[in-house]
């Protein structure tokens, strides 16, 4: 008999990429870390406080299942405002970041053999979580040609008796597109004439510096299909808090619920008033963030499309550029690996994100500070002089 779950055996390794190629190498004070999502900004004072303030005043116990009532309600009221969802407090439920918050969106709804649809290239975490609640992923391609949009007609050819869900990450990672209002129309369209889910990731809502955020939620008769996801973890450079939320129709978030309460209970009881505080907290901060990252992803983009061979779009939201390498002659992990060993930085190759990542690379400029980005381009501009 076997020791290991089939679920574990059968299903995609968790997978950290170059992170982990990196990370056997001598000399790590050497690297410059463009590959992971990790934001450069310290979590801003007044949310610490507030959580400091939190374990002095005894919020140190157990707490709602779903999250604590005022952050619910502040939560509620952000949906409505800025995401256009009618939410209450009833219906949201904090999570340990947007990942808990899919993982139990999955589990929820899944039954062995159901199929969820990923758009290409994909986030590819969503993937082993489908797989480990019995699920099986399947891929539709993003149209390359017209920026990494949806193409709605290619999802609705591969919906068959079996499908459940869609995925869709808007704004995009790793392509950094955020999606037309009439994008997400177009599959909405599909998924209320094929009775379909969709589970959004919005992680990158605020991380916008072209075109407007749309929560594909907020379109007529979509609310009560979606499933909405989001965290602090990029935003509020709060990654290492673990802190998101959910909302959906009440059925699926008491079923979401089901799951969170069984796997961690509820979330740390004064880590969510620092999220209180994140949310209620002056705008200002939040917007002052951004408009760092706009000016790295300015730079960076700037510099990428003077390099031989790479062309790169301006990535209209999160905190990713995308350049097309092709033009290299070069495949995406090969050029990956050559930047590691030979240039010192660590990039993700575009493969990693799905079969229409290829010829691609991921770069994160909100990962480090403008200085440690420039020294990057430095390296990467004599990569690119001498050995391309």
């Amino acid at each position: 008999m076997s020791r290991i779950a089939t679920r574990i055996t059968t299903s995609a390794p968790k997978n950290y990429g170059m992170y982990a190629k990196s990370a056997g190498l001598p000399n790590q004070h050497e690297l410059i870390h463009l590959e992971l999502g990790q934001p450069a900004h310290d979590t801003p004072e007044h949310i610490k406080a507030a959580t400091i303030a939190a374990i002095e005043a005894g919020h140190v116990h157990y707490s709602e299942l779903p999250g604590i009532a005022p952050l619910r309600a502040a939560l509620s009221h952000k949906l409505r405002s800025f995401n256009g969802i009618a939410a209450t407090a009833a219906d949201v439920l904090v999570t340990n970041g947007l990942t808990h918050g899919s993982f139990a969106a999955f589990f929820a709804i899944l039954n062995p053999g159901d199929e969820v649809i990923l758009l290409d290239p994909h986030y590819p975490q969503h993937a082993g979580k489908i797989e480990l609640a019995g699920g099986r992923v399947v891929s539709v391609p993003l149209d390359i040609a017209q920026g990494f949009s949806i193409r709605a007609e290619w999802i609705e050819a591969k919906v068959t008796a079996r499908t459940k869900a869609i995925v869709l990450v808007n704004p995009s990672n790793p392509t950094g597109r955020v999606h037309r209002r009439e994008e997400l129309e177009a599959l909405a369209e599909v998924a209320i004439r094929r009775d379909l889910i969709v589970i959004s990731d919005e992680v990158y809502e605020y991380n916008v510096y072209e075109g407007r955020h749309v929560s594909i939620a907020s379109l007529p008769g979509m609310a009560d299909r979606t499933i909405s996801l989001y965290a602090f973890t990029k935003s509020y450079a709060m990654d290492g808090w673990r802190l998101g939320y959910a909302t959906a129709a009440p059925d699926i978030l008491g079923a979401m619920l089901k799951v969170t309460a069984n796997d961690v209970t509820h979330v740390n009881t004064f880590a969510q008033h620092g999220a209180l505080a994140a949310i209620t907290g002056d705008p200002a901060i939040l917007r002052d963030m951004v408009a760092d990252e706009k000016t790295k992803r300015d730079f960076l983009v700037a510099a990428l499309n003077r390099l031989p061979g790479v062309v790169c779009p301006l990535p209209e939201g999160s905190i990713y550029a995308f350049p097309d390498i092709r033009g290299t002659g070069m495949d995406s992990q090969g050029l990956a690996d050559r930047l590691l060993t030979e240039a010192r930085v660590v990039v993700e190759s575009g493969a990693f994100y799905g079969s229409q990542g290829e010829g691609f690379l991921r770069i994160c400029f909100g990962s480090q500070s403008l200085p440690v980005i420039q020294e990057a381009v430095g390296r990467l501009e004599s990569f690119f002089k001498t050995r391309i």
